[in-house]
């Protein structure tokens, strides 16, 4: 009888096992990341989008299982001559991407909440453009982050967001790159540094490809100027970047710092 019970004890246990390791263990699916840039003319435009992303928008995406939503704003917006709002969206899926534009329509609530915007006639337009950015999450980061931050939330207007895009050469040479983020571990070096990353993209569709783009983010503009001093002399950055294998795979980069819009849900 005892030997019975062992047995049906062992089976069981490896039952567990088998069932735990099928399932907590498993590694999370690359999510997917629409950037939407708003281009502005003037602050009326901008307060009009505003109000369309706050109480329309991101409501309607929170009831379609979207959320982790960021709206971000250049910190150059008060003097550039076109206003910019970015607005990061992220989706578990190709097809919940493909999908929202046909719920939205279908979604009264929204249509009521954003009628201003959605229904804005044609000589008094919200923007003037609408650029729009598909990515797919790097492998060792397959899902958006919400950064943690050690200042208190009062101290959430000093906050600063870092986008950055690499455009390679080729699509080999960018590809290359890509491979120094993953395998080649640059994106480990960043967590070590507590760059505080938001995500990590390829980008699928946009204006400029190859590509790939990716966000940090810093209590200040003075922590996020030493988080990269300390990069640059790290000395497992300086091992791979020294690298022949992973030499010129970036023809150009880009830098952008943003601060968050007090609704924006990252």
């Amino acid at each position: 009888m005892l030997s019975k019970k062992l047995l049906i004890f062992t089976l069981v246990s490896i039952m567990i096992s088998v069932f735990l390791s099928g399932t907590s263990y498993s590694k999370p699916k690359q999510e997917f990341y629409e950037i939407r840039i708003y281009h502005l003319e003037n602050i009326q435009q901008e307060q009009m989008v505003d109000s369309y992303l706050q109480n329309a928008l991101l409501p309607a995406l929170n009831r379609h299982g979207i959320n982790r939503v960021g709206v971000f704003k250049p910190l150059s917006n008060d003097t550039a001559k076109i206003r910019l709002i970015y607005v990061l969206v992220p989706y578990k899926t190709e097809q919940q991407f493909v999908k929202l534009p046909a719920q939205l329509e279908m979604d009264k609530q929204y249509n009521l909440d954003g009628q201003a915007y959605i229904n804005a006639l044609y000589n008094n337009t919200p923007y003037q453009r609408i650029e729009s950015i598909l990515l797919r999450a790097f492998r060792n980061m397959p899902v958006l982050q919400l950064p943690q931050f050690k200042n208190s939330s009062e101290y959430k207007e000093k906050r600063i967001y870092e986008l950055r895009s690499y455009e390679g050469p080729t699509e080999k040479l960018y590809r290359n790159k890509v491979h120094m983020f993953n395998e080649g571990g640059e994106i480990e070096i960043f967590h070590r540094l507590g760059f505080n990353a938001v995500f990590y993209g390829d980008v699928l569709i946009g204006s400029r490809t190859p590509n790939l783009m990716y966000m940090t983010s810093f209590d200040d503009k003075e922590s996020r100027d030493a988080h990269w001093q300390t990069f640059r002399t790290d000395p497992a950055w300086k091992k791979l970047s020294g690298m022949e294998y992973y030499k010129r795979n970036v023809s150009k980069s880009t830098i952008i710092l943003l601060k968050a819009a007090p609704y924006s849900e990252i």
